[in-house]
């Protein structure tokens, strides 16, 4: 399970910062929304992926291993509501300036 997590944060990295590196508006977006994906999948591991287990400590005198944290969890929903926002002010940023422009190349040029 921590190979494929791992795998998939690596995936979405790289392909964050790929599209970060286009000159597009649109490309630049999608890139950091990748990136900002892989934030929160590698929060969420920090957390252990346990199956089946509560998020809490029973009272019962269990293994300290036999439960997974609840703040990473708490963290990614907080950064997907950011995330979410950040995403909507990009793209109306972008379509302002695309707007204005007539273009959504970065450097101001045709792309």
């Amino acid at each position: 399970m921590h190979l494929i997590a791992a795998i998939t944060i690596a995936l979405l990295t790289a392909a964050g910062i790929f599209l970060c590196l286009k000159r597009r508006t649109f490309d630049l977006v999608l890139g950091l929304t990748m990136l900002s994906y892989a934030a929160n999948v590698l929060i969420f591991v920090m957390g252990r992926l346990l199956v089946n287990r509560a998020p809490i400590i029973d009272s019962r005198p269990l293994s300290l291993l036999n439960y997974t944290d609840p703040l990473p969890q708490a963290l990614v929903l907080t950064a997907i509501v950011i995330s979410f926002a950040m995403t909507a002010l990009l793209v109306a940023m972008a379509l302002k300036a695309y707007a204005q422009r007539g273009s959504d190349a970065i450097d101001g040029g045709d792309a």
